[in-house]
């Protein structure tokens, strides 16, 4: 089971498994992050209200939230034929990736622009900054923290997605477990990758924590 085939494939399913992760969830950050900053912005209580845009950009987001991403992932697969030329392999997969994405992005955010407290953003209109002065040199700045702790739950969400979108032949580590594990019934490898997604989760989830609160230090010291 544990030959060097086995090991070249676990090799190239993990590779696939970053590119697609990291891919998506880059794009969904160019997406996700300017939206989400706008849905925070643009509440009644924001610096920018305008309820209508509002109204109209967080029922997108509810509604793509909504969608379950296996279903997301067939429903896609003209638009991803489209822009990919295929809907197989790694590289088409990150097209509904970045779609069940950067809803989550945005809504995270949202969520850690909205948190910036304030008083602060007060002071910075009380000497005459610009929105997006506020937004860029005040809102980001505060957020820092919140917005890092929010990327690694969302990155994880991304692996999460990616290990999925193998029962559509999406490529990577989920893809290897449904074919060996699921359909050939080798459930030895299967364990393994298994171990592996959640070793990658555990990476992930420690790397944001620490990063996190460095960021919330270095804030609080410049403050």
């Amino acid at each position: 089971m544990f030959d060097s085939k086995f090991l070249g494939l676990i090799a190239t399913g993990f590779l696939e498994t970053v590119y697609m992760t990291v891919s998506a969830s880059l794009i969904s950050y160019i997406i996700g992050l300017p939206l989400g900053l706008f849905l925070s912005v643009s509440r009644p209580e924001g610096i920018a209200p305008n309820p209508g845009l509002n109204r109209f950009f967080g029922t997108v987001v509810n509604l793509l939230r909504s969608v379950p991403f296996v279903i997301l992932l067939v429903a896609a697969i003209p638009l991803t034929r489209f822009v990919m030329g295929t809907s197989i392999g790694s590289s088409a997969t990150i097209v509904p990736l970045v779609i069940a994405s950067f809803p989550i992005v945005a809504r995270s955010v949202e969520a850690s622009a909205s948190s910036v407290r304030h008083g602060v953003i007060e002071a910075a209109q009380s000497m005459g900054a610009t929105n997006m002065q506020i937004i860029t040199r005040v809102i980001l700045r505060e957020a820092v923290p919140s917005l890092i702790t929010g990327a690694a739950s969302s990155l994880i969400t991304v692996l999460g997605f990616s290990a999925m979108a193998g029962v559509c032949g999406g490529g990577g580590l989920g893809s290897i477990v449904i074919n060996y594990g699921y359909y050939r019934g080798e459930t030895g490898i299967m364990y393994v990758l298994i171990v592996i997604l959640v070793i990658m989760v555990q990476i992930i989830q420690e790397a944001g924590a620490r990063l996190s609160v460095k960021a919330d230090r270095n804030t609080k010291n410049n403050n």
